[in-house]
């Protein structure tokens, strides 16, 4: 939570919240996992219940094209 805001940034969001949060569409999401753009443990985990939270850090690394592939 920053003092200034009292926002709090999450660092891993599922994959609708970052679809609402980026513009990408959730189709675009879970095909760059399924094509391997986006790599496990880099740009995506696997939280224990299974669901997959993208991690915003790697996604801003990507984006900034510091990631792997692209």
């Amino acid at each position: 939570m920053t003092a200034e805001t009292g926002v709090v940034h999450a660092r891993y969001v599922r994959i609708k919240k970052f679809a609402e949060l980026t513009g990408y569409t959730e189709k675009a999401i879970y095909h760059k996992i399924e094509n391997g753009t986006w790599l496990q443990g880099r740009h995506y985990r696997r939280a224990p219940d299974g669901h997959i939270c993208i991690d915003m850090e790697g996604f801003y690394r990507w984006v900034e094209g510091a990631a792997g592939p692209v």
